[in-house]
């Protein structure tokens, strides 16, 4: 080979270690390899009217399945949904959002619905983020939290699925623009070991029902439980409160005011936002609602003020814009 050629076949490694290195040190290589996913099995969850009542307890309640995959009426307090309905599916529309996000019809419709996909498959998509037909469900379906359900509690939630009543709503499938659509894909992580219940004792009740169910309090790894979240949609324009047991959280909550928030939306009086789904909470026990609680006290107190009542200002601590930011 000549000495321009060993020269351009040089420059050539060069650069395609210097662009592997720069992939794998970045985004790394599911955008473009494809999610990380197993494949589904033909296990059928055992339908009994135990896990129907469990499933329905989960997904009309802790899990906040109602919230996106049934239709609300924003206009009332605690947005009850749309009789006729429940659970089959909409079209978001978010302001700034990179595409078009729909949550699917989960009903058993045949056509339009789940009807056709297996317990597994459905199973895979609530916990590991891998629709049926092996694409990646978008992450606003919370399957980073939901990767702590149960086995149990999955199989649960499927039959009781199964059991409801299928509705027939056609609706187009998500669109998400690049590179997003691609990003995504590094976000499902396959669950391939058993996943078991949680503790009996209060404290790992209440742990695991806050990993399923308030993750819009979570989303700052730095902030854990101290809010930040922004929402923007038709219940308004507001940001997830702190709820760690700091006084710019809520270690001024007594149990009783804890339950109360969480049954009527109201802290006093002051009116909570329809986003936070006291409208599915207040369906909890009150026991299970005392173990949220008491898990809550045991998180470490994070200086975090958040203040929906406030115009957004610039928040140092979580680097955005929310009220009462400029207290922090």
């Amino acid at each position: 080979m000549s000495k321009p050629g060993r020269i351009l076949l040089a420059i050539v490694v060069f650069l395609c270690l210097l662009v592997t290195a720069a992939i794998t040190l970045t985004v790394g290589w599911r955008p473009i390899l494809g999610p990380n996913k197993r494949a589904t099995t033909d296990r059928k969850f055992e339908r009994t009217p135990e896990r129907v009542a469990r499933g329905e307890y989960l997904t009309e309640n802790l899990l906040g399945c109602t919230h996106c995959h049934s239709l609300k009426d924003w206009t009332k307090r605690g947005a009850p949904q749309i009789p006729g309905e429940e659970l089959a599916g909409q079209v978001f529309s978010f302001p700034g959002f990179p595409g078009t996000l729909v949550a699917p019809n989960i009903t058993p419709d045949l056509e339009t619905g789940s009807g056709t996909w297996t317990d597994d498959q459905i199973s895979r998509a609530i916990r590991e983020g891998i629709r049926h037909d092996g694409t990646t469900l978008f992450p606003v379906m919370p399957y980073g939290e939901y990767k702590h359900l149960s086995d149990e509690d999955v199989a649960s939630v499927v039959v009781y699925l199964r059991s409801v009543t299928p509705i027939h709503n056609p609706l187009p499938a998500s669109k998400i623009t690049f590179p997003v659509k691609y990003l995504v894909r590094s976000e499902p992580e396959p669950i391939t070991a058993p996943v078991p219940a949680p503790a009996t004792d209060s404290i790992s009740r209440g742990k695991y029902m806050v990993s399923l169910g308030c993750g819009c309090h979570n989303v700052n790894e730095n902030l854990p439980f101290a809010g930040g979240d922004h929402l923007k949609g038709p219940w308004g324009d507001v940001t997830s409160a702190n709820l760690t047991p700091d006084p710019s959280g809520i270690s001024y909550y007594t149990e009783a005011t804890f339950i109360t928030a969480l049954r009527t939306g109201y802290v006093g009086a002051r009116q909570l936002n329809s986003i936070m789904p006291f409208g599915d909470f207040k369906n909890l026990t009150d026991d299970d609602l005392k173990a949220i609680f008491a898990y809550l006290r045991t998180l470490q107190p994070i200086k975090h003020r958040v203040d929906n009542t406030l115009p957004p200002t610039y928040c140092k601590i979580c680097k955005q814009k929310h009220g009462g930011g400029d207290q922090n």
